[in-house]
């Protein structure tokens, strides 16, 4: 059984990703794919993929963004079913997404709706990449993942392939933190920390560690 200071490290993190009908849960948008990895020490230990029935039809854009179409999505599970699922996945982990805000927000929502909650931390890489790889022409995955030349074979705005590249991205944050800095056992409280240091102040924090 792996001990909740083991989990408070930041490479062993659950990182998911949402593909959704729009772009807020406020607005009535639900979730129609969830993906996610589970790391530990950085390796993929397990796997988490499928489709869910948001109970409505997903206009033409999301269909073509996405690649998931309303035929596709006629013989998922319903969201609360995955969910329920879903949630036993991720257990106790802290948990990360690239612009987490956006996958908070759905997760949180979806939760809602079947009467269940989480007690892991989230972590952003999109905001950690902002500050640890200032150089990259810009933050958004698919960027990232050909800057550090990040090995890929699949389709982006697809859940699982974007959890898995969120993963590897993670781990070459990580990296580049340990090479530079000697920082081998982050915690995600101080990864937290980092993702709200002005840019110009993210060198001399790090090497208060």
């Amino acid at each position: 059984m792996t001990m909740r200071s083991d989990l408070n490290l930041a490479h062993n993190i659950t990182v998911l990703d949402f593909e959704t009908t729009g772009l807020s849960p406020d607005n009535g948008d639900r979730a129609i794919e969830i993906g996610a990895v589970k790391l530990r020490e950085g390796v993929v230990v397990d796997s988490f993929q499928k489709l869910m029935n948001p109970g409505k039809r997903v206009n033409s854009f999301i269909e073509q963004y996405t690649g998931i179409t309303n035929r596709m999505l006629s013989t998922a599970a319903p969201c609360n079913e995955v969910m329920d699922e879903f949630a036993d996945f991720m257990g106790d982990d802290n948990l990360l997404a690239h612009n987490a805000s956006f996958d908070k927000k759905f997760l949180d929502a979806e939760l809602r709706h079947i009467n269940r909650d989480y007690t892991g931390e989230f972590a952003c890489s999109l905001l950690v990449s902002r500050r640890v790889f200032q150089q990259a022409p810009n933050h958004r995955l698919s960027t990232l993942v050909e800057y550090k030349h990040l090995s890929e074979e699949g389709q982006f705005h697809r859940a699982l392939f974007d959890a898995q590249m969120t993963g590897k991205l993670w781990n070459s944050i990580l990296d580049h933190l340990n090479a530079q800095y000697q920082l081998s056992n982050l915690t995600l409280p101080v990864i937290q920390k980092l993702a709200k240091t002005p840019k110009a102040k993210i060198d001399s924090f790090l090497r208060t560690l």
